[in-house]
């Protein structure tokens, strides 16, 4: 099922310094979870981002297609094509078709091994669930201010 979440910056609390973090920032959002995919695309949109969340790999794949996002965000453990699948789909696109789009992985596997062959596979970070949402969103501003 693909979701599509408008940014919601009046659900940022007063203060906490993120309020509109992201805005302008269109993500692709993909975990089979639906209530981690649901909390994670609420997040960022309080943040101001536009999420275009999906249940599976071959949904955000089309998603990528067809909104072009700022970068993808990727739960790895799915069923039938999981993260490091789609994160290697992706980087054989062309660069013009968004196979350079920046990723991060949210994963259970959390070690240093796991770390290590989310960024072989073609992510470009690695968080470890349960995430620190204040360090993501400070590393999705950091993709977005070094983007061209």
């Amino acid at each position: 099922m693909t979701v599509a979440i408008t940014p919601q910056s009046s659900l940022d609390t007063p203060g906490s310094g993120l309020h509109g973090a992201l805005a302008g920032f269109r993500i692709v959002l993909v975990d089979d979870d639906p209530d981690a995919r649901d909390l994670l695309a609420t997040v960022l949109a309080q943040r101001s981002a536009e999420v275009f969340a999906a249940s599976s790999a071959p949904e955000a794949f089309a998603l990528l297609k067809e909104h072009r996002p700022d970068v993808l965000i990727s739960d790895i453990a799915m069923p039938e094509e999981d993260g490091y699948m789609f994160i290697r789909r992706v980087r054989a696109l062309g660069a013009d078709e968004g196979g350079r789009t920046p990723a991060v992985a949210v994963t259970a596997y959390a070690g240093r091994a796991d770390r290590r062959r989310a960024l072989e596979a073609g992510f470009d970070d690695h968080f470890a669930k349960p995430i620190d949402l204040d360090k993501l969103v400070d590393r999705l501003v950091e993709i977005r201010n070094a983007a061209p």
